[in-house]
């Protein structure tokens, strides 16, 4: 059975509490407006691709990488979200079962709130892997970077719930209650008084968000002796707690999909990937720690970032690298050596190409060779003659 609500009512009116958020976005000019959803979600991209290139940077990655996966995982992760809370919350886009009443206008509208946590990881892993594969990266080890990152992200971007006015859970009487305005509750509270206060569960994930952010950076700069070990800790990290917060939520109660029954259990559906996927993160953590390296030669292959052959994508000079090597040094210590003993053959070449040496080889040795025998036939032509003379002549020139 659907639990309700009603019950968790606090009596009284609540007059202090986390206030409503005064709009969803800005008018700028014309049809243009700045939605403070969007603008979270593009602020905790940055975010998480800041954190993200220090995090590579320091284990000897490009900082090119990241851009260049973040282009990969911001398109399919935005996507992946889209489709996941599109079908698992039908009813706005098919109606109700899938009966056909819905718009289906709107479901390209991320703007108006929309992104399932859970298919734009998916995909959004997916689109890191295709990056790495491109780009020689080993893809454990990316992801042991960027996760940080990614929770960074997320703990920022969930403040976009507060302006949309959901995300919220059951009534409380806790002094940082949520005021939500009334078009934005569900109709099992539309009947407790306006100044009700409800859990802030958007808030209570970015703070677990960004405490698992100061976890996961000291464990990535502490342990380095498995990839993969960082990024199954952010699965499991996030799941438990994301468990714990979807418990008390009330927010699309009424959703046609919402519940699910297994087990004899009645959770929602978030609830159940949670689980599932906390399973799974531990299972996996086990697996990588039992194969850890145990060799000085395993773990310095667990502490190469790149497949073997690849390395960073943007290759500059060796002043690019260190400023201290002087420009017009050879970049390999031996260039030298092998220069001059370049140089050395060829003046070897040269000296028994002499035309001087009788076993020289070469297209002008034929010439050299046929110059030098037809002097030579001169030379005896003219001793010959002189010795071929006269004997009279000779006597006459004498007289």
């Amino acid at each position: 059975m659907t639990p309700t609500v009603a019950a968790a009512a606090p009596a009284g009116d609540l007059r202090a509490g986390f206030p409503a958020p005064p709009s969803s976005g800005l008018d700028l000019f014309g049809p243009l407006t700045l939605n403070y959803y969007a603008l979270c979600i593009v602020v905790g991209i940055i975010a998480a691709i800041l954190l993200s290139s220090r995090l590579w940077k320091s284990r000897g990655g490009s900082v090119d990488n990241v851009m260049d996966a973040t282009l990969w995982a911001v398109l399919l992760g935005i996507v992946g979200g889209r489709l996941y809370h599109v079908f698992s919350s039908p009813d706005a886009y098919f109606g109700p079962n899938f009966d056909g009443s819905g718009d289906l206008t709107l479901i390209p509208q991320v703007w108006l709130g929309g992104l399932g946590i859970w298919g734009a990881i998916v995909l959004g892993a997916v689109g890191i892997w295709i990056a790495c594969r491109r780009y020689g990266i080993k893809f454990a080890g990316f992801a042991d970077a960027i996760v940080p990152g990614v929770l960074l992200g997320q703990a920022i971007g969930r403040w976009g719930n507060w302006f949309n006015q959901e995300l919220y859970g059951a009534p409380t009487s806790l002094p940082w209650g949520l005021e939500v305005d009334a078009e934005h509750r569900v109709p099992q509270v539309q009947h407790l008084s306006e100044s009700t206060l409800f859990h802030p569960t958007f808030l209570y994930e970015s703070l677990w968000s960004f405490a698992g952010v100061v976890l996961l950076v000291l464990l990535h700069k502490k342990f380095r002796f498995k990839q993969g070990l960082v990024t199954w800790t952010y699965v499991a990290y996030y799941t438990l707690g994301r468990f714990w917060i979807e418990s008390l939520r009330i927010d699309e109660l009424d959703k046609s999909t919402q519940w699910i029954s297994l087990f004899g259990q009645e959770w929602r559906l978030n609830m159940w990937a949670a689980l599932f996927t906390f399973v799974l993160a531990a299972v996996m953590l086990v697996v990588l720690f039992l194969r850890r390296p145990r060799t000085a030669e395993a773990v310095a292959e667990e502490l190469e970032v790149y497949r073997a052959g690849h390395g960073t994508r943007t290759v500059g000079s060796a002043q690019d690298i260190d400023p201290d090597v002087d420009e017009d040094a050879p970049a390999d210590p031996d260039q030298d050596s092998a220069e001059d003993a370049d140089q050395d053959a060829e003046e070897s070449t040269v000296a028994d190409q002499s035309p001087d040496d009788e076993t020289s080889v070469g297209p002008d040795a034929g010439t050299l060779e046929g110059g030098a025998a037809a002097q030579e036939d001169g030379a005896s032509d003219e001793t010959a003659g002189s010795a071929g003379e006269d004997p009279s002549e000779a006597a006459d020139e004498r007289r």
